[in-house]
């Protein structure tokens, strides 16, 4: 068997198309196979748009990167045709080893998007040596079509947080299905606030959706989030997450905390003793902090004593429970927090939970929480990290989907 047949089985060439000759270029770094690609002489070729065999009007010359041949750098090279249809008139001939406007093999893209699920884009062009712009176009492209796939004519619940794009005040809203069981990202864009409900919207209708069939939302206690949803989802009902609720008082304690360190010189540990939850492991330099803190009455021990006290809140078995814990909760908290200018912060936090109460209630009746998407937040700062960092928010988004989105990217071949 000749070479140049060989060459065709691999790519899979079909007629009219084969190789009609092969050159091994050593002169270049790494070496490079070139591999041109023809039809005979007086060949018809098949109309894109209704696969008529016409015969060819004239040529243009492209290549295309392909898969390396053992260590070698592989090029296909080719003269596609225009033809002169009778029915749609003249139309250049598709190349059926690459999509169109591609300077790649279809094979080429298929590993790429392969391999960009395993590790990061830079990662993979230093490997197939590319550069990773090139690469990030052949993601968007699969990625974006996916996309524009999804259907949400079943959609009924959302949950929606924002996550970091890069350092400083720069975020993405994520927004998830919360009926899916997995892969639960339906849509993402840069900000967060009003603007990020409104672009939600115009997608959900895009995509066969209505937004008026959304009866839960699940968020957090971000104003420019609660406004926006209940102006865009008028037939949804709102539940804070509880998430956002420990979140709140875990931030009031550490505020407290370093109030309390510019006045007096609080135990070695201090900080950790008192940001971890009573059921994580605390090492014994965290444990003698923590006592040290109560048995000598610093504030920070008091704020991370009303922080506790939502675990007896949350244990609640129903609605009516929760409302009498939450009231004694209430009750005591300003209590213990009262007459303690250090303790302002969590004051704060008790009229934020007090204001969102009837949203916090809501949990009680729903099925649904935000604890996955906090899951996956960690995946995409993971992979944000392994990246080290994205060269811009579109690239971050695009790996968003690729790593938590129900989408499959699928490569023809």
């Amino acid at each position: 068997m000749l070479a140049e047949q060989i060459f065709a089985l691999g790519l899979g060439l079909t007629p009219p198309w084969k190789v009609m000759s092969q050159r091994l270029d050593t002169e270049h770094t790494p070496t490079k196979l070139h591999l041109e690609i023809g039809a005979d002489r007086g060949a018809l070729y098949p109309c894109p748009e209704c696969g008529t065999a016409c015969k060819a009007h004239d040529f243009k010359e492209y290549t295309w990167r392909h898969l390396n041949f053992f260590q070698h750098h592989c090029y296909l090279t080719a003269r596609l045709p225009r033809i002169n249809c009778p029915e749609h008139g003249v139309r250049r001939v598709e190349a059926p080893w690459a999509r169109e406007g591609s300077r790649f093999t279809l094979l080429f893209e298929q590993v790429v998007m392969s391999l960009v699920r395993e590790m990061p884009v830079n990662a993979v062009a230093r490997h197939v040596e590319v550069t990773d712009k090139r690469l990030w176009r052949i993601v968007h492209h699969y990625v974006s079509k996916a996309i524009a796939a999804l259907n949400l004519t079943s959609l009924k619940a959302i949950g929606l947080d924002e996550t970091a794009s890069k350092r400083g005040h720069n975020y993405i809203t994520v927004f998830i299905d919360l009926d899916r069981s997995d892969k639960p990202v339906i849509f993402a864009t840069p900000g967060k606030g009003k603007d990020c409900l409104t672009k939600f919207c115009a997608f959900i209708e895009a995509h066969e959706g209505r937004p008026e069939n959304i009866v839960e939302v699940v968020c957090d206690m971000s104003p420019a989030f609660l406004s926006a949803v209940e102006q865009e989802f008028k037939s949804a009902s709102v539940t804070v997450d509880w998430f956002h609720v420990v979140q709140l008082f875990t931030k009031a304690v550490d505020e407290v905390r370093k109030l309390e360190a510019r006045q007096t010189k609080l135990p070695d540990h201090t900080r950790w003793a008192v940001l971890k939850g009573a059921e994580k492991e605390r090492t014994q330099h965290q444990e003698n902090a923590l006592l040290e803190l109560v048995e000598q009455g610093f504030a920070t021990a008091k704020a991370y004593r009303v922080k506790e006290l939502l675990r007896w809140v949350r244990r609640a078995e129903s609605k009516q429970a929760a409302k009498w814990r939450i009231t004694h909760f209430l009750k005591h908290a300003a209590e213990y927090a009262a007459d303690c200018p250090l303790l302002e912060p969590v004051r704060s936090a008790l009229a934020s939970f007090e204001r969102h109460l009837p949203r916090i209630l809501h949990r009680w009746h729903s099925l649904h929480t935000n604890a996955r998407l906090e899951g996956y937040n960690g995946l995409f700062q993971a992979a944000r990290a392994r990246a080290r960092g994205y060269r811009n928010v579109e690239n971050f988004i695009t790996m968003v989907y690729l790593i938590a989105a129900p989408i499959q990217v699928v490569v023809a071949s």
